[in-house]
């Protein structure tokens, strides 16, 4: 694994790793609020790198990225975010787009932004595609309404007990995943209050992009999922033509970390068939 790093266009650092065959196609994964690249997990981490260019991204202010004081409001520093790494590996065609959870609506900023030149396709897992009151591309679940404001509380009691409600409800039945579980959280804790608060502080409306989209979409969301409400991956899959969808009965909002192997089968199936 090489760990790299691309500058956006505030000067943000921006850090990520690549694995897998330089010459294999370029998967690139967008994690979700309050996460980092290491959500994933190592197994689908690794299973992917066997078959495509894995570039896996700390978002800003996750991770090892840099966390600035302001851009968080900004879709077009979103968009340069995407293209600044794209950039950094050369890569101009054929490029997966793969966005969980806040990683579909970073998606849909550089989309918004760039198009679809460099971009074959995109993947929508259990993910938000517009931001901001009254957006059908936002519908958000029980789990995370219940957890607002808490979860960006400067109070360590208060963020910690919201945080560990929330992220119970990213891995499903916890039993067998209580290591994962811990590190989803700790990452959610490492992620600066100021920043798990900026992340709801913006709007943006893409239901006009997703009705236009021009390459194949796929959207993976669980019909439990508490924290975006399984409409809105509905919501998507209805305005994107010939959109591939997949809605998992009784999972919640982490289909890869529930079922990993599931989860690669069935995006790998995907991106295959590209060729």
């Amino acid at each position: 694994m090489a760990i790299r790093e691309a500058v956006g266009i505030d000067g943000t650092s921006l850090v990520y790793s690549v694995t897998g065959a330089p010459d294999a196609r370029p998967l690139v994964l967008l994690h979700g609020w309050a996460q980092s690249s290491k959500c994933w997990g190592a197994a689908v981490l690794d299973e992917f790198a066997s078959r495509y260019r894995v570039i896996a991204v700390d978002l800003r202010g996750h991770g090892y990225s840099g966390a600035p004081d302001t851009g968080y409001d900004d879709s077009t520093v979103w968009a340069g975010d995407v293209d600044a790494v794209l950039e950094a590996e050369g890569v101009t065609s054929g490029a997966v787009l793969l966005g969980w959870s806040y990683g579909g609506l970073v998606i849909c900023d550089y989309l918004e932004a760039h198009g679809t030149g460099a971009v074959d396709a995109v993947v929508f897992v259990s993910a938000i595609t517009s931001k901001g009151r009254g957006e059908k591309g936002e519908q958000i679940g029980s789990t995370m309404r219940a957890a607002i404001p808490d979860v960006m509380s400067d109070d360590p009691r208060a963020a910690i007990r919201a945080l560990g409600d929330f992220g119970t409800s990213l891995t499903g039945p916890p039993e067998g995943k209580g290591s994962q579980l811990q590190a989803l959280l700790g990452a959610s804790l490492s992620t600066p209050p100021r920043v798990r608060a900026a992340l709801f502080r913006r709007t943006a409306s893409h239901d006009d992009l997703l009705r236009s989209l021009d390459i194949p979409a796929f959207v993976v969301h669980g019909t439990k999922d508490s924290v975006v409400d399984v409409a809105t991956g509905i919501h998507a899959a209805d305005l994107i033509p010939n959109a591939q969808v997949s809605f998992w009965d009784g999972c919640e909002h982490g289909p890869f970390v529930e079922d990993p192997e599931r989860f690669v089968k069935e995006v790998g199936q995907f991106v295959d068939d590209l060729e």
